[in-house]
């Protein structure tokens, strides 16, 4: 079994577009054909789902990304006022640049819903100047503004300032960098309203509007508006458990 991914995937390549020449039978389902799952529940993950992981994961295409990567994503609709009162739990999520922007997310849990309260950026390339880690460590500091933060989910690639975060006294996770679990994650909880960007934060908003795929075959983002994505993607991972596809693709090797 394996659940599709692009069109330029070796097991595509290899099996699916040569089952017939390698004397095997392809099968090919859908969300639709899995008895586990109740209507309810199909209902549920086909609209948790838009773009290519609804073609991959609801329709079992072998299709390309391309286009932007939240595409159902519209201020109006999605975007909210910080909620009045105390949050439950806080969190904050780091990605990491010297001469690439700094993006953090300061976050706060009330009612199962996680709200993107505040947030920092730093492009020293506009700004002219590169900031050094105690110099960061302090506009954290200030971000967090003396709430009691749980933890602070940082990109794992920045060794140099999760020291300097845990030297003053901060509980650093590192965060999983798997990208498109990453991307399919934090859609599905925005969708859902598990995660929600508040008005004000529009460092992440400009690029939520901007975040492409990569033009061709490959999966992957274009490293560009992605720092705040980033800081999203890692906390979306930390909090929301990803899930699987609805269906499976199986072959079965004839014998001669």
């Amino acid at each position: 079994m394996i659940n599709p991914e692009g069109p330029q995937h070796w097991f595509y390549r290899e099996w699916i577009c040569k089952a017939r020449e390698k004397r095997a039978l392809y099968l090919h389902f859908t969300m639709a054909d899995n008895p586990a799952l109740t209507k309810e529940v199909r209902r549920r993950y086909e609209t948790c789902y838009s773009g290519i992981f609804y073609r991959r994961f609801v329709l079992g295409e072998w299709a390309a990304a391309q286009g932007r990567i939240y595409d159902f994503f519209e201020r109006e609709t999605l975007c909210k006022a910080v909620p009045e009162g105390e949050m439950e739990r806080w969190r904050v999520s780091v990605d990491y640049g010297t001469a690439n922007p700094t993006s953090f997310g300061l976050w706060g849990l009330r009612d199962g819903v996680w709200y993107r309260v505040k947030e920092y950026y730093y492009n020293s390339r506009v700004e002219g100047r590169q900031k050094t880690d105690a110099e960061y460590t302090e506009d954290l500091e200030r971000l967090i503004g003396g709430r009691s933060v749980e933890t602070v989910v940082a990109d794992p690639s920045a060794a140099s300032f999760i020291t300097a975060l845990r030297q003053v006294g901060y509980p650093v996770e590192k965060a999983d960098n798997n990208v498109l679990d990453g991307i399919r994650t934090t859609a599905d909880a925005l969708k859902s309203g598990k995660i929600v960007i508040c008005e004000g934060c529009e460092d992440c908003l400009r690029e939520m509007e901007a975040y492409c795929w990569e033009s061709g075959s490959r999966d992957a983002p274009k490293k560009e508006n992605d720092h705040a994505m980033d800081d999203l993607r890692y906390f979306a991972m930390s909090v929301m458990k990803p899930r699987g596809g609805g269906f499976a693709a199986t072959w079965v090797e004839r014998k001669t």
